[in-house]
């Protein structure tokens, strides 16, 4: 072979591997949306905690204040009452929301640019439980999307139903995901439903006799597989994350820690660990998964995903309702009375710790260096990022309600907050854009 042909030989494989390796790259850091070439991870917002589903969005910069007169695009009024945090696709903006005086489960869509609401498709009426938790509503799972469908669970007459509808609005298909009618804890359902390839993935855990997890294909509706969960109340939305190598459905809850295959939901492992009931959503970094909770006793707790059962690190703090965020070797996590602390990832380390305002619902979200994490109040404390101490960026109130985390995409916060109480309470829809 002669020396040019073998250089250029050469050249196309190293280039060729290089191409695999940055694809691989790109594949790991936003395996969220791997499967769903119509999105985009860094103008989209598609599922409950974003593209990656560990609350972390794109580098796209957003502004660190913001208000009712400072780099607000729109605000627009929402019907009903829900804790659905938005859903972004495209030109699109998705929320579920719940007419409790009419009983009837809706889905919105908005316009991104205006803010104007397009259609509104009511998918239920009636049958709404007697009894909720205050703190929760009928309209809590936030909307997942494939890029092409929306998909959303509701509860009501005494079963947990999901639905795809397309994004003119239309029903596709609706199905009985199983029965759900908690005794013990009659406080509600929170949920999110996920997309792992070609399937969209439900839990739905009480104290009765199907408490279980559950994957529906996305083109067809019908049942891939369904997979028993102890008879326990609990709260948490499933996420899948790549750790250890492999993709690992990850839910916590019941007095465990568990990891399923997401293909078939057979069980990988699974460990004492947290309480009964949780209602935050697993996060990890590394080999190392992370959760918190809850109810009736308090423990964040740090695990090997390997399936070794090994337990990392514990303590005796609890995010009940919010989720955690993961970031370079460190957890953050502001607790149920307001406490934000920053723990190292490897250990446990107590990095540093600041009081806040609580109570928290509402899960953070991070956006180039700044983590945005708001309290039941309408505060979003925006402070960056640091484990050596805490900065606090700004401290901005919006609304006097806010249950929902914030959605974060090409460089806009969308915020769910409300207003008022009683028959004055009124939800709003903020976009916030532009440079501080």
């Amino acid at each position: 072979m002669r020396t040019t042909e073998f250089c250029r030989v050469c050249w196309c494989a190293l280039f060729c591997c290089l191409s695999m390796a940055l694809a691989s790259m790109a594949s790991a850091g936003e395996k969220g949306i791997a499967d769903f070439p119509r999105l985009s991870a860094e103008n989209d917002w598609p599922w409950w905690r974003g593209p990656q589903r560990n609350g972390i969005a794109s580098s796209a910069p957003v502004p660190t204040t913001f208000s009712e007169t400072q780099n607000l695009a729109w605000k627009v009024p929402v019907p009903g009452r829900g804790h659905a945090s938005p859903t972004v696709v495209g030109t699109r903006i998705f929320l579920a929301t719940a007419d409790d005086k009419q009983q009837v489960h809706s889905i919105l869509r908005f316009d991104r640019k205006t803010g104007k609401q397009l259609w509104k498709t009511d998918v239920n009426q009636g049958g709404f439980p007697e009894k909720n938790h205050e703190k929760n509503t009928e309209a809590t799972p936030t909307i997942a999307s494939d890029g092409e469908r929306v998909f959303a669970t509701f509860y009501h007459h005494d079963k947990i139903e999901l639905l795809a509808l397309d994004f003119e609005g239309q029903l596709i298909w609706k199905k009985d995901v199983g029965p759900f009618y908690p005794k013990m804890y009659e406080y509600g359902y929170a949920p999110s439903p996920i997309l792992y390839q070609d399937t969209v993935i439900v839990a739905a855990e009480y104290d009765g006799d199907d408490s279980f997890l559950t994957a529906f294909d996305r083109k067809t509706g019908e049942r891939r597989w369904r997979t028993a969960r102890p008879r326990m109340v609990s709260y948490s939305s499933p996420v899948i994350g790549n750790v250890a190598g492999k993709d690992q459905l990850l839910i916590s809850g019941a007095l465990k820690v568990s990891s399923y295959d997401p293909v078939d939901g057979k069980a990988l492992w699974s460990i004492e660990g947290t309480t009964a009931a949780t209602c935050g959503t697993m996060v990890w970094e590394g080999d190392t998964v992370f959760a918190s909770g809850g109810y009736p006793k308090s423990e964040t707790i740090a695990v090997k995903a390997d399936g070794s059962g090994k337990v990392v690190w514990k303590n005796n703090q609890k995010c009940y309702e919010q989720s955690m965020l993961a970031h370079k070797g460190y957890l953050y996590a502001l607790t149920d009375n307001g406490i934000l602390y920053c723990w190292r990832a490897s250990d446990g380390k107590e990095m540093w710790k600041e009081r806040l305002k609580g109570p928290i619902s509402a899960s953070p979200v991070l956006a180039g260096d700044h983590i945005y994490w708001a309290n039941e109040l309408g505060t979003m404390y925006v402070f960056r990022a640091n484990p050596d101490k805490f900065e606090l960026v700004a401290e901005n109130q919006i609304g006097t309600d806010s249950f929902p985390s914030p959605a974060i995409c090409g460089g806009q916060i969308f915020l769910r907050v409300a207003t008022g109480t009683g028959t004055e309470r009124q939800e709003w829809l903020y976009c916030f854009g532009g440079q501080d």
